[in-house]
């Protein structure tokens, strides 16, 4: 995921039984199979089995702190891992992740609705509302929200950014060759009178909601833990406050609200008192305020944590060389720290569209030439780094299959076999290209990094730096500004949006979802053999058979399209403020600290 999610190898294949048995089931939501999370000592990594410093003490205030603003606050436009994390605080939807460290994170429970979703086939979904359920300024939530909300994403033209799967499995017709769906667009171009227009949901009553998907789809389920099946006032989202500004002040259903917003600087969240903990089946609630600060200067936030100015770097990527190194030797740091593996992979994305790169030898030479060590330490070794990566598929996520289609001098790459391809490309002497990266301190030195090795076989890669907050979502999330600036290459990094091989390739890979904006296939990657194959694989019902598919879908994309260069399979050291309680990683969000369970001393 730019931005996403994870799960612990050997745990998929029981997730998604699960789920694929919900589609004739009325399960409670798997309640009661999560473990009771047991308490952690103050001990290093202790919030990744366990919760650290338990406390039910409610008051003060938590001071979060990160390199850059979300992309969108906007539950709809979202798909930054740690803004899906920061939407638990203030929104919620159908379905969430369980509140509990280790692999009992990966479970998908009811949240506004009362239990997991039915289904007798796989494609007709219903799911029941818990009753009291209220937005901020106290009116009712009702099934007509939560479509309404959905039918947003449609609005591609407005509200863009965030994942699409409901656009694929929710159009009523076919889908165009930008993503999206032309037999609806969106509730701002809605006929109907109360923009519910959409004709593939139903909201029989108040409390009930029907999807009529145009496929099976074995893990709708956890496409409605998404942020984008949050409800919408439908009347405040209708006037100058809503669309594409909704993101300024998204109205809350959970239990903190809006209090002040500085896009790029700060957020203050305060109780929202319309909230209730008689129908949330898990949100503690603890701290009375939540201040999020941005603060560009990464060794900076470190410092400040240590000091207890700041609590939590919630942007989860761990902190830098210096800080690292203080708190592997330094006792008492240690015990604060966690060092969770990510489900992330680090990768270059190759722009098969930026000349020389529509050449394949020129894709496979980058994949030679570049060092995945020189990376690693860029951002932290093995620990602060990860692992030198030969797939995208990693370990933890089901479907991963080890192979090496460019072995590299044990990831410090192949300069003469780099060579080769390069004359191989009509290019022996080299070629210049941009490189965009994030403007952060590893963002930085990553590039940096990038940019050293591939000018050994003659590349030179000049660098372009974009804000973390829009660096996704904006700057390398056009297709056709990248090809307008010669971006041939893009630092990213990608998690499973859901813990199955569909929910770690489908928007990076699938050459159908190429979007004009808020893009995340960024090497505009489009082989009708991988298409084929996303599609056999997501109507495949047993999840042994389907990491199958995606185990060769895999290799297709790293032999045959050479478009992305796995650098890292993801790990990072994190730590928290001695004022901080209830602390243990959430699996599925990226290995982040769940921040709705956090409290304050």
């Amino acid at each position: 995921m730019r931005r996403n999610r994870l799960v612990r190898y050997g745990t998929a294949t029981a997730v998604l039984a699960l789920l694929v048995a919900g589609c004739g089931s009325s399960s409670s939501g798997g309640n009661n199979a999560t473990p009771k999370p047991k308490a952690a000592d103050n001990v290093f990594n202790a919030g990744t089995t366990g919760i650290r410093n338990v406390s039910a003490k409610k008051g003060g205030t938590l001071n979060f702190i990160a390199d850059g603003d979300c992309d969108y606050w906007d539950p709809a436009r979202t798909y930054y891992g740690f803004c899906w994390d920061m939407q638990r605080l203030f929104s919620r939807g159908l379905m969430a992740y369980a509140a509990a460290p280790g692999d009992a994170g990966l479970n998908v429970v009811p949240d506004l609705a009362t239990a997991q979703g039915s289904s007798p086939d796989g494609k007709n979904w219903t799911y029941h509302l818990k009753s009291g359920i209220k937005f901020e300024d106290g009116s009712p939530v009702t099934s007509k929200n939560i479509k309404y909300g959905i039918e947003r994403v449609f609005a591609q033209s407005v509200i863009n950014g965030g994942p699409t799967y409901v656009i694929t499995f929710l159009c009523p017709g076919p889908i165009n060759n930008s993503g999206g769906c032309d037999a609806y667009k969106g509730p701002y171009a809605d006929t109907d009178p109360n923009h519910l227009g959409l004709s593939t949901i139903d909201t029989p009553d108040d409390n009930t909601i029907v999807f009529h998907l145009n496929k099976v789809v074995g893990d709708w389920n956890y496409i409605m833990a998404l942020p984008a099946s949050t409800p919408v006032p439908i009347a405040y989202d209708q006037s100058p406050k809503g669309g594409a500004h909704y993101t300024d002040h998204p109205y809350s259903t959970g239990p903190y609200k809006f209090d002040t917003y500085t896009a790029g600087k700060s957020l203050t969240l305060v109780r929202n008192p319309m909230w209730s903990s008689g129908n949330d089946p898990f949100r503690k609630a603890l701290p009375d305020k939540i201040v999020f600060t941005v603060d560009a200067n990464d060794d900076d936030i470190d410092q400040r944590i240590f000091t207890n100015i700041a609590d939590v770097n919630i942007a989860g990527t761990g902190v830098q060389p210096t800080a690292q190194t203080k708190i592997l030797t330094n006792p008492t740091l240690k015990a604060r720290a966690d060092n969770p593996v990510t489900g992330a992979t680090r990768y270059l994305a190759i722009e098969s569209k930026v000349a020389p790169f529509d050449n394949v030898h020129c894709r496979r030479a980058v994949q030679y030439a570049v060092s995945k060590v020189d990376w690693q330490t860029a951002r932290g070794g093995p620990i602060g780094g990860g692992q030198v990566a030969t797939s995208m598929l990693n370990p933890t996520v089901k479907g991963y299959t080890q192979f090496d289609a460019y072995p590299d001098n044990n990831g410090n790459g192949d300069v003469a076999k780099a060579k080769q391809e390069l004359a191989a490309c009509g290019k022996p002497n080299g070629f210049t290209t941009h490189l965009a990266s994030q403007n952060s301190g590893k963002g930085t030195r990553v590039a940096t990094a990038v940019q050293a090795a591939l000018k050994r076989v003659g590349i030179n890669a000049i660098i372009d730096l974009g804000n973390a907050a829009t660096y996704y979502s904006q700057f390398i999330g056009a297709p056709a500004v990248n090809r307008s600036k010669g971006r041939g290459l893009m630092v990213a990094g990608w998690g499973a949006d859901w813990p199955t091989g569909y929910g770690f390739f489908s928007s990076l890979i699938d050459g159908r979802k190429i979007l004009p904006q808020g893009n995340s296939n960024y090497s505009e990657t489009n082989d009708p053999k991988i298409n084929q194959m996303i599609d056999q694989a997501v109507a495949t019902t047993d999840a042994n058979k389907a990491g199958q598919i995606w185990g060769e879908v895999d290799k297709q994309l790293m032999t045959v399209d050479a478009t992305l260069v796995p650098m890292t399979w993801d790990k990072a050291l994190v730590i928290n403020s001695q004022n901080v309680t209830n602390a243990y990683i959430l699996s599925s969000l990226l290995g982040i600290y769940d921040f709705q369970a956090l409290g304050h001393v």
